[in-house]
C-alpha cells in the first residue's frame, strides 16, 4: 500500500481551538446540535510548529507582497491593498517539503509552481453529536480590588471628567455601578471526544515532481537539489527527484513525533486545556480506519452514544492511553502507547522504497 492512515482521539474540555468569535462550530443536521471543530489548516499549522520544533530548524521565509501608488492630488505614496503571498517552494525545507506550497504570480511573468502536500488532514471534529459540544462562558474584567487604578472618563466631545465630576457622576448612580470592571462579551468553548485524521501518501512524501507541463520547482531550485544529492527517479505520477536518505532518517522520526504529539497553539492563555491523546490507530485501509475508532448510539436511552475504541481489528495497529480509561471501556490501555506509535509510523514510513517506486 501507499498511504497510511492515522486516527486520534482527544478529550477537550473548556477551551478553544480558534480565537476568531470566540469558537468555529458548525450544525449537525442529523441531531440539530452546533459543534466545534478544529480546521485541517490549523491541525497541519499545529503539526508543521511541533516538527519545527522537534528538529529545532526554522521554518521557511515567506513572501508577502503589498501594492501602493502615488496619490495624482498629494503625490504622496498610499496603500493599494494586499498582493500575494507564497513561501519559498523549495523542499529544502522541511516544513515546505511536507506541507506542500503554491505560487502564482499576479502579472504572469513567472510560471505558477504548485506541489501538493503528501500530508491530507482532516479538521478535527466531535467523535460524535452527543459526545461535544459547546457552553457559553461570561466573564469580567474585574480590578476592584486595586487602590492604584486609574480612572478617566470623557464626554460626548471626548474631554476627560474631573475627579470631581466623575464623583458626581457615581453618586447619582446605581450603587453597584463601577468604573474599574468591565463586563465580556459571552465567548463559547468546546469540550467533549473529538476525533482528527492524517493520510501519508508515500509516493509523494520525499519526492519532487519533474513535470516541466505543471511544475512543481523551478529550474534554479532543480539544479540547487541535485548538487545537494538528491536522486534522480520515477514514480507513478511521472519523473521526480527524491530526497537522500540521510534528510529521510532525520525527518522520518520527527514527523511521527509531530502527528502523535501535536497540539493546537493558538487557543487562549486562559482557556488551555490539554487535549490529552486518548487513543491513535493506524492502518493503510481507510474504512478499517474509520471502524477503528467510532461511537455507537444507546439501544436503552435516547440521546445519548458511547464512544468506541477496535483493539483488536485486523489490519489496524491501536495503541490506548491510560487516560483513555476514564472515558472509554477498554482491555489494552499502556502507559507506552503513543510510544509505540510513534515507533509504528517510524517503521512505516522506513519501510517504503522511496527511491524505486516502479
Amino acid at each position: 500500500m501507499n498511504t497510511i492512515y492515522v486516527r486520534t482521539l482527544k478529550r477537550v474540555e473548556h477551551t478553544v481551538f480558534c480565537v476568531e468569535k470566540g469558537q468555529k462550530v458548525y450544525k449537525d443536521i442529523q441531531f440539530g446540535r452546533l459543534l466545534p471543530y478544529s480546521s485541517g489548516q490549523q491541525v497541519k499549522r499545529s503539526l508543521l510548529e511541533s516538527m519545527g520544533g522537534i528538529l529545532n530548524l526554522e521554518h521557511s521565509p515567506i513572501t508577502f507582497y503589498s501594492n501602493v501608488k502615488k496619490n495624482k492630488t498629494t503625490k504622496k505614496i498610499e496603500f493599494d491593498g494586499e498582493g500575494e503571498v507564497f513561501g519559498t517552494c523549495d523542499p529544502s525545507y522541511f516544513d515546505q517539503l511536507i506541507g506542500g506550497w503554491m505560487r502564482a504570480i499576479k502579472d504572469g511573468k513567472d510560471r505558477t509552481l504548485k506541489r501538493r502536500s503528501p500530508l491530507s488532514i482532516s479538521a478535527m471534529r466531535g467523535l460524535h453529536p452527543l459526545l461535544a459540544g459547546i457552553d457559553s462562558e461570561n466573564g469580567t474584567f474585574d480590578r476592584r480590588d486595586r487602590g492604584n487604578n486609574i480612572v478617566k472618563v470623557r464626554d460626548e466631545s471626548g474631554q476627560e471628567l474631573s475627579q470631581e465630576e466623575i464623583i458626581a457622576f457615581l453618586n447619582g448612580r446605581d450603587a453597584q455601578t463601577s468604573l474599574t470592571s468591565k463586563y465580556l462579551q459571552s465567548q463559547r468553548r468546546a469540550y467533549g471526544l473529538f476525533v482528527q485524521d492524517i493520510a501519508i501518501d508515500m509516493r509523494r512524501l520525499f519526492s519532487v515532481a519533474l513535470n516541466p507541463f505543471e511544475p512543481e520547482i523551478s529550474s534554479q531550485t532543480e539544479a540547487r537539489l541535485r548538487e545537494a544529492g538528491w536522486i534522480e527517479s520515477a514514480n507513478v505520477f511521472g519523473p521526480c527527484l527524491v530526497a537522500p536518505i540521510a534528510i529521510r532518517e532525520k525527518l522520518i522520526p520527527a514527523l511521527a513525533e509531530a502527528i502523535i504529539e501535536w497540539s493546537i497553539t493558538s487557543n487562549q492563555a486562559r482557556t488551555f486545556s490539554l487535549m490529552e491523546t486518548l487513543a491513535v490507530t493506524i492502518s493503510e485501509n481507510a474504512n478499517k480506519i474509520a471502524a477503528s475508532i467510532r461511537a455507537k448510539l444507546s439501544e436503552e436511552e435516547d440521546n445519548k452514544a458511547y464512544p468506541i475504541v477496535e483493539e483488536e481489528l485486523n489490519g489496524v495497529f491501536s495503541y490506548v492511553t491510560l487516560a483513555a480509561g476514564g472515558y472509554i471501556r477498554t482491555k489494552s490501555e499502556s502507559y507506552d502507547a503513543l510510544d509505540k506509535a510513534k515507533e509504528k509510523i517510524v517503521e512505516l514510513l522506513s519501510s517504503f522504497n522511496y527511491e524505486s517506486q516502479l
